[in-house]
């Protein structure tokens, strides 16, 4: 494997086995995974001012990921996010890429494809 840049990616899913094997991944990949558990504890942690993408689910216990989205884009974020969910329907999608979401995934799709994703994400933000 080619040597990448050091990434920080944020996971914000309130499944916790997908965050595991999502965190796995990516830190088989050289990347640096933070997890949260909801959209909320995402904005609340000072401690990671920086990320390199998201990686947001739909379907979160308080605030969704459609409008953690949202937020972000009002505050001016640059920050590329991608959307992995078990409720994918059309409007949703719509949604998320009208808010400008880099990519869409359910989360029974292949963990490669979702890695090669967030890589192109991070590598555009970057440049």
């Amino acid at each position: 494997m080619s040597h990448r840049p050091h990434l920080n990616i944020a996971v914000v899913d309130d499944d916790e086995s997908l965050c595991r094997s999502l965190g796995r991944l990516l830190r088989a990949s050289g990347m640096q995974p933070v997890s949260y558990g909801s959209a909320e504890s995402f904005l609340a942690d000072s401690q990671h001012a920086h990320f390199d993408c998201l990686v947001l689910d739909i379907e979160l216990g308080g605030m969704s990921g459609l409008e953690l989205a949202r937020l972000l884009n009002e505050q001016g974020s640059v920050v590329p996010f991608l959307f992995i969910t078990a409720h994918d329907d059309e409007a949703s999608r719509a949604m998320a890429m009208g808010l400008g979401a880099r990519a869409w995934f359910r989360k029974n799709d292949p963990g490669a494809d979702v890695l090669d994703a967030i890589l192109r994400a991070a590598g555009n933000a970057a440049s």
